[in-house]
């Protein structure tokens, strides 16, 4: 926590997990299940797409706007994605969990390590599917990638579930409304933390030592 309080701050939730292990369908389960839910808006330089809405579905910034961010330290986190930078931003983050919302980040795993090293009070969670096999006939019944792509797919994931260590927690999607329940429980549990919630302790002491 970036400071003590009379309120608690709000927690930072990262949830990551590799391409068909489900987060996206559990992140906006989650956002159902927790109306009151922050959820991260991303900046990109790109254009915005018809429909969109600078501040709801991203916050749209020129280049030259997003590399003054970065050099302020603004950004959670950044990548370059064909020649369009996407980043965290930091204020906006900061700013739910200071009015105590709990804050919703569904990111890629280089991004959630990132933000690990400048937040490590979030909680990291690791979405995983019960078997490759499962994996497979998943990204399979998109039915939107060809095959070579989907190899590459399923390559990439091998590679994505060594990192499950770097995370606080693991959830095994096998059914999504089970996993997205787990996800809440755990969430639920670190409110309770000592780390989040000495200051109770604190105006106990305080309190008996005043009377």
């Amino acid at each position: 926590m970036r400071k003590t309080n009379s309120k608690p701050q709000g927690i930072l939730l990262v949830v990551s997990g590799p391409s068909g292990a489900g987060k996206g369908t559990i992140c906006n389960l989650l956002r159902k299940q927790l109306p009151g839910l922050g959820y991260s808006i991303s900046v990109t330089t790109r254009k915005p797409r018809p429909g969109e809405v600078d501040g709801k579905d991203y916050f749209f910034k020129t280049v030259d706007q997003v590399k003054d961010m970065i050099f302020r330290g603004e950004l959670l986190e950044y990548a370059k994605v064909y020649d369009n930078y996407y980043g965290t931003p930091r204020p906006y983050v900061e700013k739910l969990l200071d009015e105590g919302k709990d804050v919703l980040l569904e990111i890629d795993i280089q991004g959630a390590l990132q933000i690990k090293k400048v937040f490590p009070s979030g909680v990291f969670v690791f979405i995983v599917p019960p078997s490759m096999e499962e994996l497979s006939a998943r990204i399979y019944k998109r039915g939107t990638d060809a095959v070579d792509v989907i190899e590459k797919r399923l390559a990439s994931a091998t590679r994505e579930l060594s990192y499950a260590n770097e995370y606080d927690y693991i959830i095994v999607n096998d059914v999504a409304e089970k996993a997205t329940r787990k996800v809440m429980t755990l969430l639920e549990a670190e409110r309770y933390r000592a780390a989040r919630t000495y200051f109770i302790v604190d105006k106990i002491i305080h309190h008996n030592t005043e009377a």
